[in-house]
This record gives structure tokens, sequence and C-alpha cells, in this order.
């Protein structure tokens, strides 16, 4: 007879073990363990969920579908399931259906600041620029040094013509890190729009 709580452990290592690759970017690494995980426990949820999260990161993106849909067919429950296909929506700018899988995750995940983040920026690029921007602050407040989080409340910010928070966010972002390619862009989209006002004026 297997020894189930033996067993338990070792799955929970494995998840482990592919949740520290994942952190490093060895995504493919990370599936290999997972995808073992699979074979022996094919309704093993969090093994799809890492999977979906693991494919995401590569850009496997119908993949990561798959897994994501596969994991919430099992448990209706997961949020990372909801967030990843929101996340999806995100990318394709499907704001409405994005907008319904990030508050799905939200409910199930309350006051995680990355399903916070997406369902925020969703929420302003579907064109409710008030609602989204203080889910993204509730985004902030939650993790004060994110620097997606930063960058995304930097340009709504600067979309709705606050100069003043948007510099200081993308100012924040670039202490934080000032190596960032996206951070750099940010700061020089500010200048930019700088420029111009100055020409108008």
């Amino acid at each position: 007879m297997i020894n189930q709580n033996s067993s338990s452990e070792q799955t929970i290592k494995r998840l482990e073990q592919a949740e520290h690759l994942k952190i490093l970017g060895k995504y493919q690494e990370a599936l290999d363990i997972l995808e073992k995980l699979l074979l022996e426990d094919p309704e093993n949820v969090s093994a799809l969920e890492e999977i979906a999260d693991n494919e995401l990161g590569l850009e496997h993106f119908n993949r990561a579908e798959a897994a994501a849909i596969q994991a919430i067919g099992l448990d209706r429950k997961s949020y990372t399931g909801h967030y990843i296909l929101g996340f999806l929506n995100m990318r394709k700018e499907e704001w409405g259906k994005g907008i319904e899988r990030f508050k799905t995750a939200n409910k199930l995940k309350i006051n995680n600041p990355e399903i916070l983040r997406c369902l925020g920026w969703t929420l302003f690029n579907d064109g409710k620029k008030a609602q989204g921007i203080v889910t993204l602050e509730r985004s902030l407040n939650l993790d004060n040094e994110n620097l997606l989080t930063l960058c995304d409340l930097g340009v709504a910010y600067l979309q709705t013509g606050n100069m003043i928070k948007s510099k200081n966010l993308f100012q924040k972002a670039l202490e934080i890190d000032p190596c960032n390619e996206r951070v750099k862009h940010c700061v020089q989209a500010v200048e930019r729009y700088e420029r111009t006002v100055k020409k108008i004026i």
C-alpha cells in the first residue's frame, strides 16, 4: 500500500521545486516536473495551475489557456485559473471578459496585489478610468514596490492628465530598478509629453 502522507509530502515538495524554478525563469524545467506529476495524478489542480502559469511565462498562450480551463473544470474555485484566463483576455484587449475573470479571481482570493493590478488596468482600459485607478492604488498599497503596478498606475495618471502623480510613480520605479526597460520607456513618455505641452503653451 502507498503511504498517503508520504505521497502527499512528495507532491508538495515537487510543487515547491517547480515554483522555485518558475521564479528563476526556468519555465521548461518547472514544466518537466509538473507534467510528470500530472501523469501520476491527472486531477491535481495545483499542478494544472502551475502548468498554466509556466506556459504563460513561455508565451505558449493556447497551452496556458487549456491548462487553466482544465483546472477550473476540476475546481471552480481555482482563482489562478480565472486569473490566467483574465490575463489572456487582457492581452487580447478583451476588456469586458477580462474584468469578469479578474473579478471572479478577486472574490476567490481577496487582496491579491497581482489580481488587483490586472483588474485595475483592465477596468481603466475599458473606460472605467476612476474605478481602474482606485483599484490600481489598492494594488500598490498592498505591494508598494511592484514595478508593474507603479508603471501601470503612472500610465493611467499620465493618460488622465495628472502629470505630478505620474512623474512621482515613475521616479519611484526608477529608484527601485534604474535598468528596467519598461520603467525607462515610461520616464521617456513623460518627458515627451512635457515637451509637447511646453510647445503648445
